[in-house]
């Protein structure tokens, strides 16, 4: 018997980043992805994709549980496949820092920044270029 771990061959949407590819392509892929880790999205979640990827604003109103950070990844991998930068708000620390482990494991933690906002640090980002780092 083995020691060693197989390695986790889940896969990753940081595999797919490509700032080359059309929007119509990104998509592509994020919807492959999705269906490659065996979720089946629901119908608010494909028609918030749907949008997003158009260009739109979505405020998407649904109960917990019901998908909206399958809905949050894929805006920030379409971000990343655009060459920008996107941002995640969590109401506590603890959902923050779940977010950011989950952020940094599919999308690469080269891509991912965490930064706690305080009254005083949400001031100096809006006097900043420079992104938050953790």
């Amino acid at each position: 018997m083995s020691d060693v771990t197989a390695p986790d061959r889940r896969p990753r949407l940081r595999d797919r980043i490509d700032t080359a590819a059309p929007a119509d392509e990104t998509l592509d892929r994020f919807v492959a992805w999705i269906a490659e880790t065996g979720i089946t999205p629901y119908p608010a979640q494909e028609e918030a994709l749907l949008e997003l990827w158009s260009g739109k604003h979505v405020v998407l109103s649904t109960p917990t549980g019901s998908g909206k950070s399958l809905v949050a990844l894929g805006l920030h991998y379409k971000a990343l496949c655009e060459g920008r930068r996107s941002f995640y708000t969590a109401p506590i620390k603890a959902l923050a820092s779940e977010k950011f482990f989950s952020l940094c494991d599919e999308l690469g933690a080269e891509n991912v920044a965490c930064s706690p906002a305080t009254p005083a640090s949400i001031g100096a980002r809006r006097s900043s270029a420079a992104p938050p780092k953790c």
